[in-house]
């Protein structure tokens, strides 16, 4: 009777178990000694984000049965540099429900443009040698985060199941400004096919202006293209962002290649102002990081930046300056990440 009793409660706690939520604590702590030079004054400090930016998040999934799920994320950005000044969920903070049908998911997030921006580049948005691609026109006077932001709230967005090799993303942003929705709000989409060694996407984003620039759309379009083939990875990045009577094109074109423990990144890339002249700016970036163990890697980057006479674009890292119109500016890092 007894072992009966005991197998009954070990399969009630089994079966509560196995109902609960998985929860995994994740996150990247990263840093780097960053140097960075311009015709008008030295910059040397400690950068937080060198190869990918620091972060602190939770996530977890309940199966709910019958191929439904539902997942939540929280994601806050770190400054391993200084400690910051507070700490919120500013990356990511979504909950979704999954199944057969694919992911629908709500809260702030990456918007789909933004995912291909960084996928098809070797140093993706992240120190020294970072695309650094978004708000190429403006900040946007009017709009919730910019004219092409990385990440927008108050969002719903549909995620393709899996069909083979192609997938998804439909994302609307709502402004939730008084009187009229639209107002500030941004809809986004992205749509890829990935396949063994091949890997395509293209993106579109529409952000709204608010009431301070009502009427006013800002529309990027991009495509992104890599194909792997033993151990090296080129990557194309083409991008247009247009409004107000302004736009900026953008052209990259980077490798990632295996070498000995580690993997050399490589990004050549163009901006193109096609309403003002002497307004472009090429940059070259150089890097290769070394894997000390699965989750943990030193690396370094050197970058480049020329810009013309009416341009003062500046470098990815946290700790570049916005130089005056037509200064160039020359940078490098050396840095730990660690993942866990």
């Amino acid at each position: 009777m007894k072992r009966q009793l005991l197998a009954l409660a070990a399969m009630t706690i089994a079966a509560g178990a196995s109902a609960q939520s998985n929860v995994t604590i994740f996150g990247v702590a990263d840093a780097s000694v960053a140097h960075i030079s311009t015709p008008d004054k030295n910059v040397t400090g400690i950068a937080s984000g060198g190869n990918a930016s620091s972060r602190l998040g939770f996530r977890g999934v309940e199966d709910l049965g019958n191929g439904l799920k539902a997942g939540f994320w929280l994601e806050g950005g770190v400054s391993v540099d200084d400690g910051g000044t507070g700490f919120k969920f500013d990356r990511r903070s979504t909950i979704s429900l999954m199944g057969d049908f694919g992911e629908v998911r709500l809260g702030r997030d990456k918007t789909p443009v933004y995912q291909v921006m960084e996928n098809f580049h070797p140093f993706g948005d992240a120190g020294m040698g970072a695309i650094n691609a978004h708000n190429l026109i403006t900040s946007g006077a009017g709009t919730a985060e910019g004219s092409d932001p990385k990440r927008f709230s108050n969002a719903i967005s549909y995620l393709l199941p899996k069909m083979g090799g192609v997938y998804g993303q439909l994302s609307h942003s709502f402004g939730e400004q008084a009187g009229d929705n639209s107002l500030a709000s941004s809809t986004g989409l992205n749509l890829g096919y990935k396949s063994g060694p091949l890997n395509v996407a293209l993106g579109y984003n529409i952000a709204r202006g608010g009431a301070v620039n009502a009427g006013v759309d800002y529309k990027t379009y991009n495509l992104g293209a890599a194909y792997e083939v033993a151990g090296i990875t080129p990557m194309l990045l083409i991008a247009s962002e247009r409004g107000n009577d302004k736009r900026v094109d953008l052209y990259s074109f980077g490798v990632k290649a295996k070498l000995g423990n580690g993997e050399l990144r490589a990004a050549y890339t163009m901006f193109k102002d096609k309403k003002q002249d002497n307004a472009d700016s090429k940059r070259l970036a150089l890097g290769y990081g070394y894997k000390l163990s699965k989750r943990t890697e030193i690396y370094t980057t050197v970058a480049r930046l020329n810009n013309d006479d009416a341009a003062s674009r500046k470098l990815g890292s946290a700790l570049s300056p916005t130089p005056n119109k037509g200064k160039n500016l020359t940078g490098y890092e050396i840095g730990l990440r660690h993942s866990f």
